[in-house]
């Protein structure tokens, strides 16, 4: 059986999971939130900052910008943009009231200022054409992309960037299979050492059933080009396990072009 077409494969995951984000994850994310960039360092075997410098490279900053991190979570992405570059002027938002704290304290103690909003992606409460570049990483397994893109686009400047890094579903299915595997045994390690509660626990099989559900790097391409981006590249990692996208609003009188990789 072929895979869905985007559009199709986005109403197949609110059917599947709306009920989940809708109602459980906050209190997931409120069990995690102390723990989570230690988890994510040992469950990725230590990857996790290569991860983020990945991500990182694939920008180019300049002095000034505006820049909004969607689903910020802990502010990892916003300290090591300002870290980079100390005059961008960086807004972060995400649904996590626990999660933006653990940040808020993060940014503080490093002496760097990100402004914080408790919000919902799919609803952006920014201006149209507000910012120079959108990021969005480790969140979007968790929400109807189609919704976010399309807030993504309002708000980003003609000409604006988008940048986009996540866990993946590789194309490839013994690479699938193989990081599934791992994944299942990951999520129950990570689970004894920093004693999840039962929110977390209850969520184990949601976790991977999302990722199952999720896209590759090229269909996640795909999505970004029907959300009506432009200049779309991505760069897959790990075989296809973790991707980077990149991709651009158009200009004004622009046509969508198309960049072969990052």
């Amino acid at each position: 059986m072929r895979n869905p077409a985007p559009l199709s494969r986005e109403t197949l995951r609110e059917q599947r999971f709306g009920e989940i984000w809708k109602f459980r994850l906050n209190d997931v994310f409120a069990d995690i939130a102390p723990y989570y960039d230690r988890a994510n360092v040992v469950a990725s075997l230590g990857l996790w900052r290569w991860f983020r410098g990945q991500f990182m490279s694939s920008m180019a900053l300049r002095p000034g910008q505006r820049v909004l991190d969607v689903c910020a979570g802990t502010n990892a992405a916003g300290i090591a943009l300002l870290e980079r570059e100390p005059r961008l002027r960086v807004y972060a938002i995400d649904r996590s009231e626990a999660m933006q704290a653990v940040g808020r304290a993060r940014a503080a103690s490093r002496g760097l200022a990100i402004g914080s909003t408790i919000g919902d992606a799919h609803d952006l409460p920014f201006p149209d054409n507000h910012f120079d570049i959108v990021t969005l990483q480790w969140a979007s397994r968790h929400l109807r992309m189609g919704r976010v893109l399309a807030e993504v686009r309002r708000v980003l400047k003609p000409g604006g960037q988008f940048h986009h890094c996540d866990m993946l579903r590789p194309a490839n299915p013994l690479v699938a299979k193989l990081y599934f595997r791992y994944l299942s045994v990951s999520l129950d390690v990570t689970s004894l050492l920093f004693r999840s509660g039962k929110p977390a626990r209850g969520c184990r099989r949601y976790f991977l059933d999302a990722l199952d559900m999720f896209y590759t790097a090229e269909e996640l391409s795909d999505l970004l080009r029907e959300a009506g981006l432009a200049d779309v590249a991505h760069k897959k990692l790990l075989a296809g396990m973790i991707g980077v996208h990149r991709a651009s609003k158009p200009g004004a009188g622009e046509i969508g072009g198309e960049q072969p990789g990052l």
